[in-house]
Formats: C-alpha cells, structure tokens, sequence
C-alpha cells in the first residue's frame, strides 16, 4: 500500500524583469542592440543632427540689410565661394599645408616607431612611450605659446641656427609660414607614431628573418615586406594629421599671419555673423575628408586604427 506524496505549493511566477531578461538573454543580437541604442541615439543627434543644421545652413542666405538668416534655398555661398579667387587660394594653401605637414611627420615618426617596435628594449620602449605621449597631457594653448617663443627670430631656433652657421634664419622664422608649419608638425607627430609603431609590431619577425634567407638585403626587405605591410598603419596615421591640420585654425592666428578654412570660418560666423556662408565653406573640409576616408578605406587604414 502506497502513502499518497503531500502535495507541493506551487512555485511562484517570475518577476516580469526577470521574465524580460531571460527572454534577452535567448536573443543575443536584441539584447546587444538595446545596451547600442541609447549611445547610438545621442551620437546620431549630436553628430549627425549638427550637421544636417550645417548642411541647412548652407543652402540659406544672411539679409545684408537686416542680418537676418533667410531660410529659403539659394546656391549663392557656394558661388561666392566659386567666384571668389581669394577662396579658392586659401582651401588650397590649407590643403597643400595638410600634405606637407603629413608627409613631414611621416619621415619623422617611421624610424622613431621602427626603433620602439623593432630595436628598442622594454625598458627603452617604455621610456620613448612615455616621451611620446607626455606632450599631449599639455594644454594645446600652452605649447602653441611656447613654440611661438621658440620660433621668434630672437628665440631659441634662431640661436640654434646662429650656431651652425645660419645667420639668416630670422628673416623665415617668427610669425611665417615656416614656423607655422614647424608648429604643426610638431603638435601631430604623436598621432602619426602610435599608429606605425602598432603597425611595425603586428609584422611576424619570421617575415624579416625568411627575407634574409632568401638573399634580400635590409633595403630590399624594407621595400618589398615591411614597407607593404605597414602601409595601412601609415595611412591611418595620415588620417590624424591631415583632418586636425585641415580644421585647424588657432595655430595660423598665433604663429602666422596666413588664413585658413578654419580662420575663414570663425571670421564668417564671428565678426561677420554671416552664419550661412560660414556653413557653406565648412563644407568644403567635411568634402575633402570623406573622399580622404574612402581612399584610406581602400588601402585598409581602418584596420589599422
């Protein structure tokens, strides 16, 4: 004869949070969606909203009579723009700047990234580390100001160059495009060395060691192994310091007397309070920079980043 088993209280239901988690839980790429969304959603409306206002913008016009925004369709900015040479003239010294000053730190910053990556020992490669990113804890004012000093034609440049033998230093240095160019390259280096020292360490040293089996001498290893596979990584440091040299404005207003887009665009929305215009010819950096990406896309830069 069985005993009949006492009866059991029924368990209570799940919680409707819980209830709600474990039906997240079996849906991984919801759940990741719904920890994006709130991010992605102020990115969208602070990024892209700002520039669909600016891309607004740019299609209106300023009332000369009244300084009024007129919110009505016209191309008159971007044929100011056309029409203009002085335009013209300046978003090709900016841009032409931007080249030299990427170039210019490119020549620089490979072999300070090959010794860190390459020869350098830890405790060296910690060291240049540290000299390498201790510049950029500094207010970006304050080296601007420093440099000023450095470049003025009684300055510490001008003493070096006094030393060498180079007595008419002075007449390029101080407030000129030189110094200016001096300035940028010194401020952007950083950004051009992280990415091609990361580049030089992900290249397997068996590469090196295979090129050397097989008869390539040190120049030809570096032209046909080293050269190809950090080329992304060279790519994606010249995204740094083209894009802050192109939008750059207060290095041209401290050390030179030279206008650039962004000095066309602070005097326009500033002192003008032409707004309009101003959107219309920040446009033109915005342009250059996404066919700049497309092409860096196609060399793979974006994986090196």
């Amino acid at each position: 004869m069985t005993t009949a088993e006492p009866a059991r209280p029924n368990a209570p239901a799940p919680s409707a949070p819980r209830r709600l988690s474990a039906w997240l839980h079996e849906r991984p790429r919801l759940r990741l969606g719904a920890l994006l969304v709130a991010p992605f959603g102020w990115f969208g409306v602070v990024y892209f909203g700002s520039l669909a206002v600016l891309f607004a913008y740019a299609f209106w016009s300023l009332d000369p009579q009244t300084g009024v925004v007129v919110k009505s369709f016209t191309l008159s900015n971007f044929q100011r723009m056309v029409t203009d040479p002085v335009y013209g003239a300046i978003v090709q010294r900016t841009v032409a700047v931007a080249a030299i000053v990427t170039v210019a730190d490119a020549l620089i910053a490979f072999p300070i990234a090959y010794y860190m990556a390459r020869v350098a020992s830890p405790r060296r490669r910690a060291l240049l580390f540290m000299s390498v990113l201790l510049p950029l804890w500094a207010s970006y004012l304050v080296k601007v100001y420093a440099w000023r000093v450095i470049v003025a034609p009684s300055g510490i440049l001008d003493w070096a160059f006094h030393l060498v033998g180079i007595t008419d230093s002075s007449s390029v240095l101080g407030v000129s495009d030189v110094s200016m160019t001096i300035v940028f390259i010194y401020m952007w280096l950083p950004y051009m060395i992280l990415p091609i020292y990361a580049g030089l360490e992900r290249i397997p040293s068996s590469y090196l060691e295979a090129s050397a089996d097989l008869g390539a001498r040190s120049g030809q290893t570096f032209r046909r192994v080293i050269l190809p596979l950090v080329l992304p990584a060279l790519v994606a440091g010249s995204i740094f310091t083209f894009s802050l040299t192109l939008g750059d404005y207060i290095i041209p207003q401290l050390v030179s007397n030279t206008q650039f887009i962004g000095n066309v665009v602070y005097v326009s929305q500033g002192v003008a309070g032409d707004i309009p215009f101003a959107a219309a010819f920040a446009l033109v950096p915005v342009g250059i920079m996404a066919v700049y990406l497309l092409v860096a896309r196609r060399l793979g830069a974006f994986d090196a980043i």
